[in-house]
């Protein structure tokens, strides 16, 4: 639990993946079941997988598929898990479908210990290809980067193509971010039955943690999913994996790729903040020299 003083300030996560059905009350249920399960296990903050109200739509491009969207203000998945929040006095951010006038949004909203709703984030980066046809649906997010200012700890909550950013992570902890999270679904390749990126997937935000220095959580779904497309039958088996990594990449906790877990580690935010300022990667930045960023090809 959190705690203060010369113990240092203390914060148990979690990390909770599951199998979705493509019934919103059922997700929502089990969101709220292992919800309730890491708060026995003593989490202050836990962490549900991406868009986890019903299967990963964006296997297809089908406009009946809009209808899953809903406004952020009186969102009914948001303000449950807003009374849960303040029942357990946690910290959940909670991923959904976002519609605003005509724009969509792969978004998530982070609630505070108490109910409290700290704002909004829009997934930045955007991903396009077999089986993820992300960019039919959602707009490109315009929240920028943030960091959340939480009971427990200053958050910064990235949404999984964001993950694959490192400028995604920096910008959160420059902005005081202490934990990073990221909500998932990811899995096999339709177009490529051999190609299985899990490994890879957690390296790049190990990479985060220690380029960072921070606690990094990832939440990804379990299952097969079927979806019908324009062109027939679309399966996607997502492959779990869930885990927590400690302030120099270690993962600490890591679920499988089968089974409902969830996942608890406890971090001293303190001592972290100790590392992390006695590294130099933060004082011994040049962002004078990163002006090639803004560009596509290297050239000024």
């Amino acid at each position: 639990m959190a705690a203060g003083g010369g113990a240092g300030r203390k914060v148990t996560v979690a990390a909770v993946q599951f199998a979705c059905t493509d019934v919103e009350s059922e997700n929502v249920a089990t969101a709220e079941r292992l919800i309730r399960e890491a708060h026995k296990k003593g989490a202050n903050i836990v962490l549900v997988q991406e868009l986890f109200e019903g299967h990963y739509f964006c296997q297809a491009q089908r406009l009946d598929f809009f209808k899953r969207a809903k406004p952020y203000k009186g969102n009914p998945t948001i303000m449950r898990m807003q009374k849960l929040a303040k029942e357990l006095d946690v910290v959940i951010p909670v991923s959904f479908f976002e519609e605003a006038n005509n724009a969509h949004y792969n978004s998530v909203a982070v609630i505070d210990a108490d109910g409290t709703d700290l704002g909004l984030y829009r997934k930045s980066h955007i991903p396009d290809g077999p089986g993820y046809q992300e960019k039919f649906y959602f707009n490109p997010g315009d929240t920028g980067f943030k960091a959340f200012k939480a009971k427990y700890a200053t958050i910064g909550v990235g949404i999984c193509w964001d993950q694959w950013f490192p400028e995604c992570a920096r910008a959160m902890v420059l902005q005081g971010a202490e934990i990073l999270f990221y909500p998932t679904a990811i899995g096999s390749e339709p177009q490529d039955n051999n190609l299985d990126s899990r490994e890879h997937w957690k390296r790049v935000m190990q990479g985060h943690a220690g380029a960072n220095l921070v606690p990094l959580v990832a939440s990804n779904r379990i299952g097969k999913e079927t979806v019908e497309t324009e062109h027939g039958l679309s399966n996607i088996t997502f492959y779990g994996n869930s885990f927590i990594a400690g302030p120099t990449g270690e993962i600490v906790k890591l679920a499988n790729d089968k089974d409902e877990e969830v996942l608890v580690a406890e971090f001293d935010l303190d001592e972290t903040k100790s590392i992390r300022h006695g590294w130099g990667i933060f004082r011994d930045r040049r962002p004078d020299l990163y002006k090639v960023l803004l560009t596509l090809d290297g050239e000024k």
